[in-house]
């Protein structure tokens, strides 16, 4: 196997030729702008070409989104007798190794990006990801892993998703590798900063688990900074991935913000998630707007409001002193009364609009366009009240004279994260208190040294696991010794034609004839996989190169939730999201346009004039060589490409 520049595989040689070579190659030719039409036909061809679409290029994660949709539409056949969720399964998660748990939590910026949505509405992605994701789990799909042992070995720091997916990533090239982890439990943010009625912990338990089962070793409780030393990684093992996550909330900065009562929206969240904080006292107050205070206040409408309790079982206590309620105390509590501030407007909170509609639903009172500027203490020392006051729409302007107090039990502060690099060397961070990476996720300066997810910026799980991906790529590179490779402009996981040609037994010959490599294309020639070309690597596909007009208005399938509201929120932790049936998941799969892909709907053969453009023979073709166009027939009246849906037809400019 071959890398190209962008460090893409290839077998052998490059087997994609044009027919013709693009006008200016040849000295010749006639410029393009004087001869591109002659009566009715142009010096212009059909050229098949793949691009990246925009519901990928919008995933941090770098998802093949397309393909996988595509194989559980049926539109992409599995080999041999593997089944067609099994097939989606191993797709999914060449880039993402928690697809039920992503497909729950993650807020979908590829629907953001989703062309279908200049039709209707977008395709429901991270619902098709949950079932396929929940299917393997009762199916029991693993991991395999057929690289033989490198010898090498690759410390982690840090079991969340970044470092379970950079773990996986670095077994499949054949590397021994050790995580190291400061809690008794995997999963980072997953385990510790997300609710299990979001995620629920059978299925977290599950696709940890899976990526154990290939051969990681793991070292529970042990703190690298503390327990062992990074001189200690660096003299035991041939590189290091801090893997840390972002697990310490920042405090209120006010006067007062450290008041006892006073706590971070992780650390309210982590004593929950631990089954140690188990209700609330009085009012609460959380500030914020992003997806971890909905998070909490969610929570503490759950947990319920106990009055009359002792000091020792005041919330702030359990969660700093570690302690735990006595579950016996819960039966006597109430429903609580949580406030949501934020500085933007209420409509303009970061927090996904899904989860802002769940809390008003469940009793929440989300206010927006306020800041606090005092927590009110007593002589004790804890905070009574905070004051607050009103911003301009703009969320940063006061409002002078605007201020008032609210009384308050609890106030939570949910207003961005840290790391904590306790015992580790100063020098490995930048004065913010994060990690610095080159686009190879190395860090300067630090040889051998690597970092990935919220240690570099805190930012959303898909984030994490997208540069554990590439940053696997570059320890696998570090460790080989070869140079580390320039990242594509669009740095995804591809649909690579050659692989699936190989796969289908339908590779082109090794074998050139007489003449050697053609200094131009060919479309005759076995050798080659003629007038295809992917430029995935640099481009993502807009709706404006789609033929809109083929797709039909149909409704998305949306997933079903159990609703929660005021009158059952209370100690009502189960699951909400409803997933798809095997009917549902693929009626809302066939909603995907495929976009820059062909997705054999015909338009082609049925509208070119010429009968130039023709299905291939079932036993050559497979997906991206559906169709192909005899050029002696081709007049280059470009109507293939007009009607094509999908954008994979373009003209190429052609010879005299």
């Amino acid at each position: 196997m071959q890398k190209n520049p962008y460090g893409q595989t290839y077998k052998g040689e490059n087997h994609t030729f044009r027919m013709f070579k693009d006008e200016g190659d040849d000295l010749g030719s006639v410029p393009w702008n004087q001869k591109i039409f002659q009566n009715d036909t142009s010096h212009k061809c059909p050229t098949y070409v793949t691009q990246t679409p925009p519901c990928q290029g919008s995933c941090p994660s770098g998802h093949n989104i397309r393909g996988w949709l595509d194989i559980v539409r049926g539109m992409e056949k599995p080999p041999g007798d593997m089944s067609w969720q099994e097939y989606a399964f191993r797709r999914t998660t060449d880039a993402n190794p928690f697809p039920s748990i992503m497909g729950r939590v993650c807020p979908a910026p590829c629907e953001d990006g989703c062309n279908r949505n200049e039709v209707e509405d977008t395709v429901g992605i991270n619902a098709v990801e949950q079932y396929i994701g929940d299917n393997a789990k009762e199916e029991g799909y693993q991991f395999e892993v057929n690289a033989k042992d490198t010898g090498k070995k690759v410390a982690i720091i840090g079991g969340g998703c970044g470092g379970l997916a950079a773990a996986l990533q670095l077994r499949k090239q054949g590397h021994s590798v050790t995580v190291f982890e400061k809690y008794d439990q995997l999963g980072g943010m997953m385990m510790y900063g997300i609710p299990d009625y979001r995620v629920p912990r059978d299925v977290l338990k599950y696709e940890i688990d899976r990526i154990l089962a290939t051969g990681i070793e793991t070292k529970m409780n042990t703190k690298v900074g503390v327990d062992v030393t990074i001189e200690e990684l660096e003299k035991d093992y041939d590189a290091v991935l801090f893997a840390i996550g972002a697990m310490s909330g920042r405090s209120l900065p006010v006067p007062g913000g450290d008041a006892a009562n006073c706590v971070s929206g992780v650390a309210f969240l982590e004593a929950y998630n631990q089954g140690r904080l188990q209700h609330i006292t009085g009012k609460v107050i959380c500030i914020g707007g992003g997806d971890t205070s909905i998070d909490v206040v969610s929570v503490a409408r759950r947990l319920g409001n106990i009055t009359n309790i002792p000091e020792k079982d005041r919330p702030e206590n359990i969660i700093f002193n570690d302690t735990a309620h006595d579950v016996v105390d819960t039966s006597k509590r109430l429903g609580a009364d949580v406030l949501l501030t934020t500085r933007s407007t209420v409509e303009n909170m970061p927090a996904a609009q899904e989860e802002i509609d769940d809390a008003n639903r469940e009793g929440v009172e989300i206010q927006g366009q306020l800041q606090p500027v005092e927590v009110v203490t007593d002589a004790d020392g804890r905070a009574t009240a905070l004051r607050m006051i009103r911003l301009e729409e703009d969320g940063n302007t006061p409002i002078e004279g605007s201020e008032f107090d609210i009384e308050c039990e609890l106030i939570v502060a949910a207003i961005g994260q840290g790391v904590d690099a306790e015992g580790i060397d100063d020098s490995f961070f930048n004065d913010k208190g994060f990690i610095d990476a080159d686009r190879n996720y190395q860090i300067p300066s630090k040889e051998g040294f690597f970092v990935c997810g919220d240690v570099i910026r805190p930012h959303l799980l898909t984030t994490a696991i997208g540069q554990a991906g590439i940053v696997a790529e570059s320890i696998g590179d570090y460790l080989s010794g070869t140079s580390q490779h320039a990242r594509p402009k669009v740095d995804v996981h591809y649909f690579d034609l050659m692989e699936k040609l190989q796969e289908w037994d339908l590779s082109p010959s090794d074998d050139y004839d007489s003449t050697g490599t053609p200094g131009e294309g060919t479309d005759t020639a076995d050798y080659a996989v003629h007038n295809y070309e992917d430029r995935s690597f640099a481009s993502i596909i807009p709706h404006s190169e789609l033929f809109l007009g083929h797709f039909d208005h149909e409704d998305r399938n949306q997933r079903n939730h159990k609703l929660v509201n005021v009158d059952n929120v209370l100690g009502n932790f189960d699951e909400r999201l409803i997933g798809y049936s095997e009917e549902e998941v693929q009626k809302e799969a066939d909603r995907c346009m495929s976009c820059g892909l062909c997705f054999e709907c015909d338009n082609c053969v049925m509208y070119c004039p010429q009968d130039a453009v023709f299905k291939v023979k079932k036993d050559k073709a497979t997906l991206g060589r559906y169709v192909d166009t005899d050029y002696d027939k081709c007049i280059g009246c470009h109507i293939c490409a007009d009607v094509c849906p999908t954008g994979y037809i373009q003209m190429g400019l052609g010879s005299d």
